[in-house]
């Protein structure tokens, strides 16, 4: 009995590890608030994740006034921010409709920063295509 856990074991967890190996590690940050606290939390997401895999691809898609995490003179993250947009595996999308209701244009964000017709449908076409979804909250 105990060879037949221990086999049962050894095959599940070579499957998981085989499987683990071979996902992408791809994740998108639905972003809406200006608070710091959640600018904080998404730039120590974006640190963790790159430190632990190098590999992985992470978006951070922002509207409503999400934006400021990528504004300058607005971010209480700059140094963050601009250490991220600097990793190829990491992206910002500000959503061009909630640029327009807050008449900002895309000369205001830092340096990398691209803007998405909509960032609803970017969050969704992301998860539609394999990654994880994360919304920003405390």
């Amino acid at each position: 009995m105990k060879r037949l856990l221990l086999l049962l074991t050894l095959v599940t967890g070579m499957g998981v590890t085989a499987f683990g190996q071979g996902s992408d590690y791809m994740v998108v940050f639905d972003l809406t608030n200006p608070d710091p606290a959640f600018q904080e939390r998404v730039v120590r997401w974006i640190e963790v994740i790159s430190e632990s895999n190098p590999d992985a691809k992470i978006e951070v898609v922002m509207y409503g006034k999400g934006f400021e995490l990528v504004m300058d003179g607005k971010s209480a993250v700059s140094e963050g921010i601009e250490k991220a947009i600097q990793n190829p595996n990491v992206s910002f999308r500000v959503c061009a409709m909630a640029m327009a209701k807050h008449e900002v244009t895309l000369d205001m964000f830092f340096d990398g920063v691209q803007s998405v017709p909509d960032g609803i449908q970017e969050l969704v076409t992301k998860q539609q295509q394999g990654w994880g979804y994360i919304k920003v909250a405390l």
